[in-house]
């Protein structure tokens, strides 16, 4: 049995299987996702889903579902599953799944009586074309297989209904047909490996739900353009490999294509392998260009997000390669361009307080990784560059005072991760003196002092470490109130909520605290922040405590940061940990960890959700694949085999 493995008994449990999804992406932007049951759930959910720029900004559904039908001796057995009602579920086909497994790739077993049949599916690399290979393991004579697209042809943020714009004519290709819905979009072009038989039979599918949607208070009822339907004859073992994409393809070369896209996959047999596999997921290369992700479904590349992931995210998991081509390539270009002026970047927020700061966090892994030489080598002179950009004040949102430490304005607009707005304006408005912010800053400025030091200028580094320890005593002086450090400081106004942004301080390289400080942050951090998914936006001792993340926008933007857990803060919290208790903390990180592993087979299966409700069973929400969250839970198996060895 693979690691992950899913039974019949878990699958025809709409409650449990519909809760379950999975995701797969062609380093390219194009993604195909779904529950277990192939039961859409989402309006960001689809068989090819993919991002069109000569379109939108957005992804855009083009296939939703394929639905199939086994005929055997003219009985018809639908395998197709969506939802109508409230608890209506047509045609029911889960009852046929036998095991969903995705060791490699995804993989449905089928049983409609003697017959069993498999479904593969996985994306073609780099290029916008999902393939689903069909094989008929038993069968005590031969059958039809009957295929019925679903069509969208949408922006994943708005949901399609009947109208008399919509083509559903259908050209033909080899071996299939090709549709184009509406002129502004690419054709679909809709192929078999096998000759097939084609009826045509527009019709809209109407009412379609998708019941995440309806929980998140947005609008769920959707109509599908079904043009027609497909048939193949096929026997006992058999297979036939359906292709989606916005070109032809020569239909001989499927089952080469197949084999070669095979050898390519990741074999999930462990937490680690699925955590690599997911990260591998969010890379995104545009032309000589290459992007870390911040999350799917919605999310584009952005800067605070791809800085703190990328190094977990490619060196880490061994993908050097990938590393240079999204930092050396492109990022390092584009943060450089924003110093010039620039804001018409593709890496967005940019101009976020923290970003660079991040930016230079993310070299200093690098650092370690190999040696400070190299790093200082490649980067020592951008890294002096942003610490004299914040130095001059010439940062739109970041002001250093004579003090040493970054002031910035949340009061208006987000300054931080904790970003969640009403009516335009912070839910959680920190400003001022922030804390994260001024712990990365002061670690970027030692950082920097160590590669200047590194290219053979002493005086320099001897500089900017003075420049460093001013800012340092002017961090406790501000933040350390005898306990813990507080949230941030504003006027003659300290915020004392007890939030996990004060364990960046201790859990970085450069820490601006002593030993003692840094125990009793992490001691307090353990005691009320901590859980098995990640350390809680807020203490449940806060009357602002707002564990569960459920409710319209509104409530939801309310709860973001005010109780749930965000899984990206066990980094920090793990070296942290490290840092204070040595080698004895080791065990009691590696039992942190079984929480995470629980989460290889929940939600997005093989990969971790943006967060979690703070309370138990802790269960997730936002983004279905986070990659910071992934990022997090690499760099702590990192920091242990580091102890470990």
């Amino acid at each position: 049995m693979s690691y992950l493995n899913f039974d019949k008994a878990l699958l025809v449990n709409l409650e449990r299987s519909l809760q379950k999804e999975m995701i797969r992406t062609n380093r390219a932007g194009v993604y195909n996702a779904t529950t277990l049951v192939d039961c859409n759930t989402r309006k960001y959910h689809g068989q090819l889903v993919m991002p069109l720029p000569e379109v939108g900004d957005d992804n855009y559904v083009l296939l939703s579902s394929l639905d199939e039908t086994v005929i055997q001796h003219g009985a018809e057995f639908n395998l197709g599953l969506h939802k109508y009602g409230e608890n209506t579920f047509a045609p029911n086909g889960h009852k046929y799944i036998r095991e969903f497994e995705c060791e490699v790739i995804a993989k449905t077993t089928y049983r409609v009586g003697a017959i069993i049949l498999t479904k593969e599916r996985l994306l073609v690399s780099g290029e916008p074309r999902v393939l689903i290979r069909y094989t008929l393991q038993e069968a005590g004579s031969p059958i039809q297989l009957r295929f019925r697209p679903f069509l969208a042809f949408r922006s994943v943020n708005t949901l399609a209904h009947e109208n008399s714009l919509a083509c559903a004519d259908m050209d033909d290709c080899e071996n299939g047909r090709v549709n184009r819905m509406y002129p502004n979009y690419p054709q679909l072009f809709m192929q078999f490996s096998r000759q097939i038989t084609y009826a045509h039979e527009p019709r809209w599918y109407k009412n379609i739900e998708y019941q995440k949607e309806q929980e998140r208070g947005y609008e769920y009822k959707e109509d599908l353009l079904v043009p027609g339907y497909f048939e193949v004859s096929m026997k006992k073992g058999d297979s036939v490999i359906f292709s989606a994409g916005t070109s032809e393809v020569n239909t001989k070369s499927l089952n080469n294509l197949w084999k070669q896209e095979l050898k390519r996959r990741i074999v999930r047999e462990d937490m680690f392998s699925c955590l690599k596999n997911a990260a591998c997921q969010f890379y995104k290369r545009e032309g000589d260009k290459c992007y870390l992700l911040a999350g799917y479904p919605w999310f584009k590349a952005s800067a605070r997000e791809e800085f703190f992931a990328l190094p977990s995210c490619t060196l880490d998991i061994d993908r050097p390669e990938y590393w240079d081509a999204i930092m050396d390539k492109t990022a390092v270009d584009e943060v450089q361009r924003f110093m010039e002026g620039e804001r018409d970047l593709k890496i967005r927020n940019m101009d976020e307080p923290d970003a660079l700061l991040w930016f230079v966090r993310a070299i200093q892994k690098y650092a370690h990784k190999y040696t400070p030489k190299q790093a200082a080598d490649k980067y020592a002179e951008l890294c002096e560059q942003i610490i004299t950009y914040y130095r001059k004040n010439n940062h739109p949102r970041a002001f250093v005072h004579q003090n040493g430490l970054v002031w910035t304005d949340g009061t208006r607009q987000p300054a931080t991760w904790m970003n969640a707005t009403e009516n335009g304006y912070p839910i959680t408005p920190r400003t001022g003196y922030i804390v994260e912010i001024n712990a990365l800053w002061y670690n970027a400025m030692r950082f920097t002092a160590e590669l200047i030091r590194e290219s053979g200028r002493e005086m320099a580094a001897d500089l900017m470490d003075y420049q460093a320890e001013i800012c340092r005593d002017a961090f406790v002086k501000t933040f350390w109130n005898g306990l813990y450090l507080d949230d941030y400081v504003v006027d003659n106004y300290h915020n004392k909520e007890v939030r996990p942004n004060q364990i960046w301080a201790a859990g970085l390289p450069y820490s601006p605290l002593d030993k003692k400080q840094m125990k009793a942050v992490v001691d307090i951090c353990t005691k009320e922040l901590l859980t098995p998914r990640g350390l809680r936006t807020i203490s449940p001792k806060s009357g602002d405590y707002r564990p569960v993340y459920i409710g319209g926008q509104l409530e939801r933007d309310r709860n973001f940061h005010n109780g749930p857990v965000w899984p990206f803060t066990i980094a920090a919290y793990s070296r942290a940990y490290m840092s204070v208790y040595k080698h004895s903390g080791v065990s009691f990180m590696q039992r942190m960890l079984v929480g995470y592993e629980v989460e290889m087979s929940e939600l997005c299966v093989g990969t971790l959700n943006e967060l979690y409700d703070g309370n138990p069973p802790y269960k997730g929400h936002g983004g279905i694949s986070y990659a910071p969250s992934v990022a997090a839970v690499i760099s702590v198996l990192d920091t242990l085999k580091k102890f470990e060895s």
